[in-house]
């Protein structure tokens, strides 16, 4: 059985988790979707400093934090103070 519990964490924090490089979700329409919350959280971000709830996964589980996207790459999105998150580690993004 796959756990569903989610440890909401402090954006400080991202800088010390270790991210595995596999792909978290498990079709191209969910990872479409993703793009286009990225998409829509970073333009949101970089008008209104409007926050968004990232649910993602690093090597000990899903994890969720509360920020401001302020870049998206190829690969990866960028928050505060260059903190990173890779894209293929998210499984959403939620509006609050």
């Amino acid at each position: 059985m796959i756990s569903t519990q989610v440890e909401l964490i402090e954006k400080e924090t991202v800088d010390s988790l270790y991210f595995p490089n596999t792909e978290v979700l498990q079709s191209f329409e969910l990872i479409k979707t993703r793009d286009q919350q990225l998409d829509k959280a970073a333009s949101l971000g970089n008008l209104d400093k409007f926050k968004v709830k990232i649910i993602f996964e690093d090597f000990d589980g899903r994890k969720m934090v509360n920020t401001t996207i302020w870049a998206l790459t190829d690969k990866n999105v960028v928050l505060k103070a260059g903190r990173v998150i890779p894209r293929n580690r998210i499984h959403s993004v939620l509006f609050i």
